[in-house]
C-alpha cells in the first residue's frame, strides 16, 4: 500500500490515491495506462511532471524498472523480492532471442552487454556504470549482476574446465559479502553504504572456442577506503560491519582468544546494540573460506582487528610538563592490544607518545614527547595504518578478491581483449558535516556524470553533425563548470588544498576558506554561506549543493604517516603483519625521504585523482551501459515515494534530455565497412539490376583510391538499404500503413534505431536460413548419391562374396560325396568279392567230393536264385536281424526271412531244425581272425559249408574284426 506521497501521511492513503487515478486518467486521456509504459520515451510529452508520474504508478504496481532509452532507472523497492532476481528468470532473459522485448530488467542489460562482449563481428570491451545516491540500491545491483554473470558466464567444454569455471563462479559470489564487511557500513542514510569505490572486471576467453565465452577470472579494483571511520564515526553511525560481526558472531573459544568478553565496550564501536542483516559472521567466514583464505589466516585477520578495537580504548592523560610524554589511562588496554598485534608493549607506547625529528643537514634525530592531541592522532594514525593494508593486500597467490591500486594500468583493454566491467561507486552525498570524504565522493560522481554528458550527451549530438545529419540539439546540464572548479587548472579547490598541504606551517580553517573564496571567486558553481558559524564553503554539484567544513580538511589530505610506526609494525611477530609491513632495508618511504632529494608527498586528493583518471581510461575504452538507481524516499519504507526528492534525482541526472534524444537520436551507429561486410546477403533477396561489367568491383574498390573505395561502399550501402521497404512488408507482424524504418547513411556511418536494427538482422537471419537450407540441399543431395554408390557397390561385393562361398561349398560337398561314393563303392565290391570267392570255392569242392543220389537233383530256378540272394545278402541279413535299434517285431522278422529264408520242403540238408530252447536259436557269433579267415560259429547255418574258410586274397583284409550279435530268437523257419 502507498505509505506516503508527497510528504503526506499515510492517514490520507486513499484520497491520495483516488485524485492520483483522477490525474492519471485525465493525463492519458484512453491511451496506455501509465503503469504498463517499459520505456520512458513513449511518454509524451517527455517532461520532468510526465516522466514522475510514469514512474510513481509502475513503482505502486511493484514495478520497479523502466527503460529511459539508453539507461534503466531501477527504483529501490525497500524490501525483499526474491522472484524478481531467482535463477529461473537469470536464464529466462540468458535464452531469449531477444531480451529487449522481455520487461526491463537488469538482467537485461547485463544480458545485452554479454551478448555484445561475444559478437565476431566487432568484439569491443564493455562496461555497466552503476550510479545513485547513497542508499539508493547501487551495492543490490551490483550483486545482482555478479550473480547473473557468474550463473550465465559459464561454458566449460570438460569436465575439467567445468571444475574451474565452478570455482571462479563461487568466488566471485563470495567476494560480495568479503568487500561489504570490509568495505560498507552503516550511515545516516544507508544501512549498507560503500565506504569504498570498486569496479570489478570480469574476465571472459573465447580462445578457445568461438562464441563460447567461459569466465575466467575476476580483478577488483578498490580505492579510496573511507579508513577514517576506523577511528572516528558519527553518534548515529557505525563502523564497518567487520568489527561488529567478529564480536557478536565469534564463539566463546575465540572470544577468550581475542579478549572480546561478552558486554565488552569499545569506543571506537558506537551503537553495538543495533542489529543490522548484515551483521552475519559465518557468512563471511565461508565466503572468506570459499575465496581461499583458510582457517588460520582467517583467525590471523580477526585476531589484528581485535587489537584494532582494544587500541581504540587507549585513552592518554595530559601530562602538564611539555618534557614529559602523557601517561596511559589503562594498561590494561596498551598490554591487550600488543598481545594481539604481537607488538612488544614498551616500544608500542613509545611509539605512540614519543615523535622523531629529523632536522638539519645532517639529519640529527631529536625525540620530542607528543601532547595529548598528538598521542590521539597517533594511535588513530596505526588504526587507520593497519585496517587500509587489510583489505589492499592479496591474501593468497591466486585470491583476486582485492587489488592493489597500482594493479590498474594492468587492466587496460589490450592486454585484456574480452572485458565486463561492473562499476560501483559511492553514491551522492550529503550531511551536515561534510569533510574531504564526502569531497572526494562527489568528485568522482561529478567525473562520472561528466563521463555519461560527454559520451552520450555530448558526443552523440556532435556526431551528428559532424555526419551530416539533420539534427536540432537538445540543451542539458553540463557539469563541466563544476569540474573545472574542482580540478581546474592552474587554480582549483584540489590545488589549493594540495598547496596548503605542502606549505610547512600550520593549517587555518579560516584562512583556507578565505583563499578558497578569493582565488575562485568568479566561478559560477562556489557558493558562499555567510551564516555558517564554521570555516566552510558551498559546492554547486550536478545533484545539489553540499557545504564542505574546513576544518581538517588539510590534516586528512595530508595523510601523515610517521616513519616510526612502520618500523614497528615491522616489529611485530604476526605472519599477518610481516605479510603487510615487509622489512626491506633498501625500500626509502616516501614519509622520510633523505634530506638532498625530498620528493613531493602524494597526498589523498592527489592520490585519488590519479586512480580515478586511470578508471575513466579504462571506461572510455569500453562501450558504456548506465543504471541510474532512484532512491524513492529517506526513510526506507516500502511503497512510499516522495515526489520532490524523486524530482530532485531524475532533474540531477539529466534523465528527460537523455529520454529526448533518445527518442529522436539513433543509438546504433555503423561504420560503412562493417554495414556492408554484414549485411551484403540481404542483396540476395531482392536481387536488383544486373552490375554493370565495366564498374569495379568491391575488391578492386578497396585496392584502389579512397574515393573510389568510398562509392563502392555506398553503391553497396544503397542496394541494401533498398531492401528495407520489402523487409518491412515481409514482416508478419508489420501493420499496413507503417512508417518505413527510420536510417541515415552519414558520411562515415550508419545510423539506425533498434527496430531497424532489428529489422536488418531479421532478414540477415532469413538469408542465412535460406543459404543453410540450399547448403544442406546439396549436402544431403550428395551425401545420398554417396550412400547410393556405397550401397550398390556394397552389393556387388556382397553378390561376388556369396557367390564364390557358394561354388566353394557345392565343391566342398562334390568332393565329399566323390569320397564316400568311392569308399562305398569300394567296400560293396570288396564285400561282393569275399562272398563270391567263398562261395565259389565251396561249391567246387561240394560238387567234387558229395556222391549223387536221386535225392541230389540240383534244386529248381526259383530255389537257386534264392539261394544265391540269401547267400550274397548274409552280411545284411544278420546286421539289420540283430541291430539294436532300427526294425523290431513283425518288420524285423521280415527282413531276417527275406534275407534267410530256405525253401519250405527242402531236402533234409536243407532243413533248419528248430530249437526248443530259446538260448540254443540263431546264430551266436561271427568272428574274423586274425590271419585273415573267416570262421562262422554256428549250430545251425543256413549257409552251406558254412565253417570252411575261402582262400583269404593276398594283401588285404577280409571280413569284420570282430562281429558280436547278440541272440535272438529266429523265429519259426
Amino acid at each position: 500500500m502507498l505509505q506516503q506521497v508527497n510528504g503526506h501521511s499515510s492517514g490520507s492513503d486513499a484520497q491520495g490515491r483516488e485524485s492520483l487515478r483522477e490525474d492519471l486518467q485525465e493525463f492519458l486521456g484512453g491511451e496506455v495506462p501509465l503503469h504498463q509504459l517499459d520505456d520512458l520515451t513513449k511518454v509524451n510529452p517527455v517532461t520532468l511532471e510526465t516522466v514522475l508520474r510514469c514512474l510513481q504508478a509502475r513503482y505502486t504496481a511493484d514495478t520497479f524498472y523502466t527503460n529511459a532509452g539508453c539507461t534503466l532507472v531501477a527504483l529501490n523497492p525497500f524490501k525483499p523480492v526474491p522472484q524478481l532476481y531467482s535463477p529461473e528468470l537469470m536464464r529466462e532473459y540468458h535464452a531469449a532471442p531477444q531480451p529487449q522485448k522481455l520487461k526491463p530488467h537488469i538482467f537485461t542489460v547485463g544480458e545485452q552487454t554479454y551478448r555484445n562482449v561475444r559478437s565476431l563481428i566487432e568484439p569491443v570491451n564493455q562496461s555497466i556504470v552503476v550510479s545513485g545516491e547513497s542508499g539508493a540500491g547501487k551495492t543490490w545491483t551490483s550483486r545482482c549482476l555478479m550473480k547473473f554473470y557468474a550463473v550465465v558466464a559459464a561454458s566449460p567444454t570438460s569436465w575439467e574446465s567445468h571444475k574451474i569455471a565452478e570455482r571462479i563462479e563461487q568466488r566471485i559470489l563470495n567476494s560480495n559479502p568479503v568487500m561489504e564487511a570490509f568495505g560498507n557500513a552503516c550511515t545516516l542514510r544507508n544501512n549498507n553504504s560503500s565506504r569504498f569505490g570498486k569496479f570489478i572486471q570480469l574476465q571472459l576467453n573465447s580462445l578457445l572456442v568461438p562464441r563460447d565465452h567461459q569466465m575466467t577470472g575476476a580483478a577488483i579494483q578498490t580505492y579510496l577506503l573511507e579508513k577514517t571511520r576506523v577511528a572516528c564515526q558519527d553518534s548515529t553511525e557505525r563502523n564497518f560491519h567487520i568489527f561488529y560481526q567478529i564480536c557478536k558472531g565469534a564463539s566463546a573459544d575465540e572470544r577468550l582468544q581475542w579478549h572480546l568478553p561478552e558486554g565488552a565496550a569499545f569506543s571506537w564501536l558506537p551503537n553495538p546494540e543495533r542489529t543490522l542483516e548484515e551483521d552475519c559472521f559465518e557468512v563471511t567466514r565461508e565466503a572468506m573460506l570459499h575465496l581461499g583464505i583458510d582457517a588460520p589466516t582467517q583467525n590471523n585477520i580477526f585476531q589484528a582487528l581485535a587489537g584494532l578495537l582494544h587500541l581504540g580504548n587507549i585513552r592518554f592523560a595530559d601530562s602538564g610538563d611539555e618534557a614529559q610524554p602523557c601517561r596511559p589511562m589503562d594498561d590494561g588496554a596498551v598490554r591487550t592490544s600488543a598481545l594481539l598485534l604481537r607488538l612488544p608493549e614498551d616500544p608500542l607506547l613509545e611509539t605512540l607518545r614519543i615523535r622523531t625529528i629529523r632536522a638539519g643537514r645532517q639529519q640529527q634525530v631529536f625525540r620530542k614527547p607528543c601532547s595529548q592531541a598528538e598521542c590521539d592522532t597517533r594511535r588513530d594514525c596505526l588504526a587507520k595504518l593497519v585496517y587500509a593494508r587489510l583489505p589492499g593486500m592479496r591474501l593468497h597467490p591466486a585470491l583476486p578478491w582485492f587489488s592493489s591500486p597500482r594493479l590498474l594500468p594492468a587492466l587496460a583493454p589490450q592486454v585484456l581483449p574480452f572485458l565486463a566491467g561492473l562499476l560501483d561507486v559511492y553514491g551522492f552525498e550529503s550531511f551536515p558535516h561534510n569533510s574531504l570524504e564526502q569531497l572526494c565522493i562527489n568528485y568522482a560522481n561529478e567525473k562520472l556524470q561528466q563521463h555519461f554528458v560527454a559520451h552520450y550527451l555530448r558526443a552523440q549530438q556532435e556526431e551528428y553533425a559532424v555526419e551530416g545529419l539533420e539534427w536540432s540539439f537538445v540543451n542539458y546540464q553540463d557539469n563541466q563548470t563544476c569540474l573545472d572548479l574542482i580540478e581546474g587548472s592552474p587554480i582549483s579547490i584540489c590545488s589549493l588544498i594540495n598547496e596548503e598541504c605542502r606549505l610547512n606551517r600550520p593549517s587555518s580553517a579560516a584562512q583556507l576558506q578565505t583563499r578558497i573564496e578569493s582565488a575562485l571567486a568568479g566561478s559560477p558553481c562556489l557558493g558562499h554561506n555567510k551564516l555558517s558559524p564554521e570555516p566552510s564553503f558551498v559546492v554547486l554539484h550536478y545533484a545539489g549543493s553540499v557545504r564542505y567544513h574546513t576544518a581538517g580538511l588539510v590534516e586528512k589530505n595530508k595523510d601523515p604517516i610517521p616513519p616510526e610506526l612502520t618500523r614497528l609494525l615491522q616489529q611485530s611477530q604476526d605472519t599477518l603483519l610481516k605479510v603487510l609491513f615487509p622489512a626491506d632495508p633498501e625500500e626509502k618511504s616516501q614519509e622520510e625521504p633523505s634530506g638532498q632529494s625530498r620528493a613531493p608527498v602524494l597526498t589523498v586528493v592527489s592520490k585519488f585523482k590519479a586512480s580515478l583518471e586511470q578508471l575513466l581510461q579504462v571506461l572510455q575504452a569500453t562501450t558504456p551501459h548506465y543504471i541510474r538507481c532512484i532512491k524513492p524516499n529517506s526513510q526506507g519504507r516500502a511503497q512510499a515515494l516522495h515526489r520532490e526528492e524523486v524530482l530532485n534525482q531524475l532533474e540531477a541526472c539529466g534523465l528527460v534530455e537523455t529520454i529526448h534524444i533518445s527518442a529522436a537520436g539513433f543509438p546504433i551507429r555503423v561504420s560503412h565497412r562493417t554495414f556492408v561486410e554484414r549485411y551484403a546477403s540481404l542483396r540476395r533477396l531482392h536481387p536488383r539490376a544486373p552490375p554493370d561489367p565495366h564498374s569495379p568491383s568491391p575488391d578492386e574498390g578497396h585496392s584502389g583510391s579512397p574515393h573510389a573505395e568510398q562509392a563502392t561502399l555506398r553503391a553497396l550501402l544503397q542496394d541494401i538499404l533498398h531492401t528495407l521497404p520489402a523487409l518491412e512488408a515481409a514482416t508478419p507482424a508489420a501493420p499496413a500503413g507503417a512508417t518505413p524504418a527510420p536510417v541515415h547513411c552519414g558520411r562515415t556511418k550508419v545510423f539506425m534505431t533498434d527496430a531497424t536494427l532489428e529489422l536488418l538482422e531479421r532478414g540477415r537471419a532469413q538469408v542465412l536460413e535460406q543459404c543453410a537450407r540450399c547448403i544442406q540441399a546439396g549436402w544431403r543431395r550428395h551425401r545420398r548419391r554417396e550412400q547410393e554408390r556405397r550401397r550398390r557397390a556394397a552389393v556387388c561385393i556382397q553378390a561376388a562374396i556369396r557367390s564364390w562361398l557358394t561354388r566353394k561349398h557345392i565343391q566342398r560337398l562334390h568332393a565329399a560325396a566323390t569320397v564316400i561314393k568311392r569308399a562305398w563303392r569300394r567296400w560293396g565290391i570288396r564285400m561282393a568279392f569275399l562272398a563270391s570267392k567263398e562261395l565259389d570255392g565251396v561249391e567246387e569242392k561240394h560238387s567234387s567230393q558229395a556222391p549223387r543220389s536221386p535225392s541230389s537233383f540240383p534244386p529248381p530256378l526259383a530255389q537257386t536264385k534264392l539261394l544265391r540272394a540269401v547267400t550274397h545278402l548274409w552280411p545284411l541279413g544278420l546286421v539289420l536281424a540283430n541291430a539294436a535299434v532300427g526294425v523290431h517285431g513283425f518288420p524285423r522278422k521280415l527282413v531276417v526271412f527275406a534275407c534267410l529264408q530256405l525253401p519250405v520242403g527242402s531236402p533234409s540238408g536243407y532243413t533248419v531244425q528248430a530249437q526248443t530252447a530259446q538260448e540254443q536259436a540263431g546264430i551266436m557269433s561271427i568272428r574274423a581272425l586274425p590271419q585273415g579267415s573267416i570262421k562262422f560259429h554256428c549250430r545251425k547255418s543256413p549257409l552251406r559249408y558254412a565253417d570252411i574258410c575261402p582262400e583269404p586274397l593276398p594283401n588285404s583284409a577280409t571280413g569284420f574284426n570282430q562281429i558280436l550279435l547278440e541272440r535272438h530268437r529266429l523265429g519259426h523257419v
